[in-house]
């Protein structure tokens, strides 16, 4: 990292740094009140809040959002007349699976061969701590240069939609001319990166019945229309012979021009058992980024131990649909629940429930925002350009932000690399980083104030 006084504070405030994300880790925080006390999410936003009033921020509050949580909320104000820039971040967190596959306690930041490990060290408990290096770097190198909004969420990983009901209730709350979401990450440790594209999602329910009740394969099987089968069926009739996303109606063959993902890193990335071919059509920054992909999340039928020899008389199935940027979310779950309708066999009775939904986001990459965050990743990633890559997951945050604010400015940035393995077991943040990101920001935001 090339010598400058931005980068030798935060530099010098990394142990610091370590310390905090160290007790924000501890913080059980999953918003799923029925697996996890409501008392660990409470603690942690009491935390971020504590930490807020620490750097000087006005009007900090845990506001009561409709699903049941709390996020955290702070203004600290700038020089008069300056632009106004909100940071996000969010302090819940995945459940941490099977923690007996934890190499580490989840709950325990560990530094192990240069990560820190730990739940929610990537996603997004250290997004909280890089908001808060790059302000502290800014303070002590001339001020902040920009009025600062800090909202912290608490329900994110739910996508129970509390923070973005909250903000549509209360639209001056999070205004701003600039947002910058600290919950993506850099395409690969180094590379710094902003999302640009971010695909909407689908979750949609099916249930087919055809009995009215469970009969005996020897005696019925054979001509008794099979629930499970039928089930199976549809759900096949919803990927080609390559594995391409088909769903009646709905394109499929739109190209990402922007940063590719070659082959070979993808599979490694993705920890593809060897032989075994990767699915769909294109490359796969295409798949992954510009196209609608289908994954049946979970089906409801009888588990191999214990099965009895039955034909099945009804079935079910959770299936997740992700909507590419430039398709309509809702009009795609009108053409998954069509098609779901038009391809059930044998006459069965089928019932299709839509049980959330988001849509995709692109953003403005020729904004001055995005010209002073190139500017300001050069310098924090020296000999690297900004790219710019799309995210196959989704926040829904973000379009209710453009809704609202549709003048505002949206970057997405953060720390949730490949190497993170986020939301699965193991996950950790590269603490270089977490550095490079924090002095990042906050010469994007001089750079904005000066733009």
């Amino acid at each position: 990292m090339s010598p400058n006084p931005i980068a030798e504070t935060v530099a010098a405030l990394m142990p610091r740094a370590k310390e905090e994300l160290t007790e924000l880790v501890a913080f059980k925080s999953v918003a799923d009140f029925e697996q996890f006390p409501r008392s660990e999410s409470e603690k942690a936003a009491t935390w971020v809040a504590d930490a807020l009033r620490a750097e000087g921020f006005q009007d900090v509050a845990l506001l009561d959002t409709p699903d049941g949580t709390q996020s955290v909320y702070g203004f600290l104000p700038g020089p008069e007349g300056a632009p106004t820039v909100l940071l996000y971040a969010h302090y819940d967190v995945q459940p941490p699976l099977d923690e007996a596959a934890w190499t580490t306690p989840p709950f325990v930041l560990t530094e192990r061969d240069g990560r820190w490990y730990g739940r929610g060290a990537a996603d997004c408990k250290g997004g909280v701590i890089m908001h808060l290096l790059a302000l502290r770097a800014l303070k002590a190198n001339g001020g902040i240069p920009v009025n600062v909004k800090v909202i912290a969420e608490g329900s994110e990983e739910q996508g129970t939609g509390g923070l973005e009901r909250y903000a549509e209730e209360h639209p001056e709350l999070l205004a701003a001319d600039t947002i910058v979401i600290g919950d993506s990450g850099n395409f690969r440790v180094g590379l710094p990166t902003v999302t640009a594209t971010l695909r909407g999602m689908t979750m949609v329910r099916v249930r087919i019945d055809t009995l009215e009740g469970n009969l005996h394969s020897g005696q019925f099987g054979g001509a008794a229309p099979d629930a499970l089968a039928a089930l199976l069926r549809v759900l096949d009739s919803l990927r080609a012979e390559d594995g391409s996303t088909t769903i009646d109606g709905l394109t499929g063959d739109t190209s990402w021009d922007g940063l590719q993902y070659p082959d070979a890193d993808f599979r490694k990335d993705a920890k593809v058992l060897d032989g075994v071919q990767l699915i769909g059509s294109g490359t796969v920054a295409d798949r992954i980024w510009a196209r609608p992909a289908v994954t049946v999340l979970g089906i409801d039928c009888p588990p191999v131990v214990g099965a009895t020899p039955s034909v099945q008389a009804s079935a079910q199935a959770l299936i997740s649909l992700r909507v590419p940027p430039g398709v309509d979310a809702a009009e795609a779950t009108k053409l998954l629940l069509a098609h779901l309708e038009a391809h059930t066999p044998w006459g069965a009775r089928v019932q299709t429930e839509q049980i959330g939904q988001g849509q995709p986001f692109r953003a403005n990459t020729a904004s001055p925002a995005y010209e002073a965050m190139a500017k300001a990743m050069g310098v924090a990633y020296p000999g690297e350009e900004m790219q710019y890559a799309g995210q196959g997951g989704s926040i829904p945050l973000c379009n209710t932000l453009a809704a609202l604010y549709p003048e505002a400015e949206i970057l997405l940035i953060g720390l949730s690399e490949p190497e993170a393995q986020i939301h699965a077991v193991n996950e950790s943040v590269a603490p270089e980083e977490l550095e490079r990101l924090s002095v990042a920001e906050a010469l994007f935001l001089r750079n904005y104030a000066a733009s």
